[in-house]
């Protein structure tokens, strides 16, 4: 039996949040987070390897996909994304689920293994990439009591910031934002076939399949082409941090079975902050401990 596979359209205040639902209308329902610059499509080979009986929701994050950008001036932030994702569950009326949280890697069977028993697994050791897994980890902290079970593919969720370094990076996501809206947005129009070489010679592991689902709502097509959908304000430093303290606080609030599965090949070889790589044995420890 396959999985029926639905268009998902929630109207938000400054647009829509798109998405595509899998599997019965009364199943266990899992709310599908991607990862930072994919959108909801990286869900399409995954899901249909998942239990039957669920109902997965994968949505494209605003300004991903065929989601709505965020209005000119406002800044994509993780508490942005979180009331998103609020947004999701009350429009779909869901007041219990299970969150997957993607960054780079996915392991399926452990995946089909927690969703179908529901154990309580192990952490292993890391990879990481913001985004889905972020959110879904900082939901989880914040709506305790709407989260049943945390699944996060190939990051560490509620990864935090050097204390020294926060200054920084904040003035350097706000000054990336001022210097974009002086600009004259200008968006390259590519053929199909030089849109997927442009996807591909950025992210060297994608399989030329891999590409062509993800460009399946990663382009618009326009006169000439078609241009990338995605926001490019996405690509800006997030300027809402958390220190280590911060991070082990809200990761002490999570009520839910918690279940991390990471890449050999993933972002631990390629923090975009290197202060940030000390802090990962920290959060899989407490992981480990909170989960026996």
């Amino acid at each position: 039996m396959t999985h029926a596979v639905s268009e998902l359209c929630v109207p938000v205040p400054w647009g829509d949040i798109r998405g595509k639902v899998w599997g019965p209308d009364q199943g266990r329902p899992v709310l599908c987070l991607h990862g930072w610059a994919d959108n909801c499509g990286t869900f399409n080979t995954l899901i249909p390897l998942l239990p039957k009986e669920c109902r997965y929701v994968a949505v494209d994050l605003a300004g991903h996909g065929l989601s709505s950008h965020r209005p000119p001036g406002v800044s994509y932030s993780f508490p942005a994304y979180v009331a998103d994702v609020r947004r999701v569950a009350d429009a779909l009326h869901l007041k219990k689920f299970a969150i997957i949280g993607h960054s780079m890697g996915e392991q399926n069977f452990i995946l089909y293994v927690f969703l179908s028993h529901k154990i309580k697994c192990k952490s292993h050791s890391a990879s990481f990439l913001i985004t889905g897994a972020d959110i879904a980890g900082m939901f989880s902290a914040l709506y305790p009591e709407m989260v049943d079970a945390l699944i996060l593919l190939d990051t560490y969720g509620l990864l935090p910031t050097d204390s020294t370094e926060i200054s920084k990076v904040m003035r350097q996501g706000i000054e990336e934002m001022l210097q974009f809206e002086k600009k004259e947005e200008k968006r390259r129009v590519y053929s199909y076939e030089k849109a997927v070489e442009r996807l591909l010679a950025a992210n060297p592991t994608l399989s030329k399949d891999s590409a062509n689902i993800l460009l399946e709502r990663g382009l618009v097509q326009v006169e000439g082409g078609f241009v990338f959908s995605r926001d490019l304000r996405v690509n800006f430093k997030n300027i809402e941090r958390i220190s280590l303290e911060q991070s082990l606080e809200m990761q002490s609030r999570i009520q839910a079975s918690v279940l991390v599965v990471l890449a050999e090949e993933g972002f631990d070889r390629i923090f975009s902050e290197p202060a940030q790589k000390k802090f990962t044995s920290i959060l899989l420890q407490c992981l480990q401990d909170r989960n026996w």
